[in-house]
């Protein structure tokens, strides 16, 4: 390995402890890292802006998307500022190089109607119907990732206030809130719960989705669940939890919510990510303006 990766463990060690950087992640940082490293060229001590432009240009001619270009540019920057702050490096050339511009994408979420139709398709009323049930009325009403909700445990539910706390990136915990649906819905999935782990004659785990094993539900499994019971409903897209998410943020937008509010629902660290959704029809906002302005109903002389 190039010498300039001699901190790369312990920079590792820090993204995992300190900042708490999830698995998945953090395996990706680190081979985006030992892939710069390979490349980097061994007559320099560290990399200079033209090293770093050079090696994304490389990338380029490799087909790498620009969306893989800049995350291996975010691993190498993050890299030198952690080897500013704690190792004495002088400059940091990754703060003057851009990478690749990314094209606006417009999230996919379902109409209203979609959403209607996904969650009155009738279901069996058995523990998986009932779980299924639960868990689409949960991604939907609270707008959770999915590695949220299944981390969700019972001791983080509280049905009576209609709320549940979950832990997001970085572990930061916030409340989110469950309507009326999601609520009856959860009720009578518990019920199917509680006989299927004493069918199993098991211990509780305490998480409150459970597979057939009645064992925590995994975030590949929910995708499944989500993309079999949408199909089920005749939704044509190929819809994922993230698509649920996607529809819980741009309904709340169409009826009238602040952007401020739902970045806090969403758990976005930042305003600009929750900007994705302000793709809401002229019409909408024309809805919107006109129920809220005083003088929206002032004709123009």
């Amino acid at each position: 390995m190039h010498p300039f990766g001699a901190s790369l463990d312990p920079f590792c060690r820090h993204l995992r402890d300190v900042r708490q950087m999830s698995p998945n992640t953090l395996r990706a940082y680190r081979a985006d890292l030992e892939d710069f490293l390979a490349w980097l060229p061994e007559a320099s001590a560290a990399p200079s802006r033209l090293d770093l432009r050079r090696f994304l240009v490389e990338l380029e001619q490799r087909g790498l998307k620009p969306s893989s270009i800049q995350r291996k540019l975010a691993a190498i920057r993050s890299y030198h500022r952690y080897l500013r702050e704690f190792e004495g490096l002088a400059e940091d050339p990754s703060k003057l190089v851009r990478g690749p511009r990314l094209p606006k994408r417009i999230p996919k979420f379902l109409t209203e109607r979609e959403v209607d139709t996904l969650l009155s398709t009738p279901l069996p009323d058995d523990f998986f119907g009932n779980r299924d049930r639960a868990v689409l009325e949960f991604l939907y009403s609270t707008g959770c990732r999915v590695s949220e909700a299944t981390g969700v445990r019972l001791s983080q539910l509280d049905l009576d206030e209609g709320s549940v706390l979950v832990t997001g990136k970085g572990k930061k915990q916030r409340m989110c809130l469950l309507g009326g649906p999601a609520r009856d819905a959860i009720s009578r999935y518990l019920a199917s719960r509680s006989a299927k782990l004493r069918e199993r004659s098991m211990p509780d785990p305490g998480y409150l989705f459970l597979n057939r094993l009645g064992r925590p539900l995994s975030a590949r499994w929910m995708f499944e669940l989500v993309l079999q019971r949408a199909r089920a409903a005749g939704i044509p897209a190929r819809l994922t939890p993230h698509g649920l998410r996607h529809s819980f943020a741009t309904h709340m937008l169409e009826r009238g919510a602040d952007l401020r509010t739902l970045q806090e629902m969403l758990g976005h660290e930042n305003l600009v990510t929750t900007e994705i959704y302000t793709h809401v029809s002229m019409r909408q906002l024309r809805e919107v303006y006109d129920r809220a302005h005083p003088h929206a109903a002032t004709s123009a002389e």
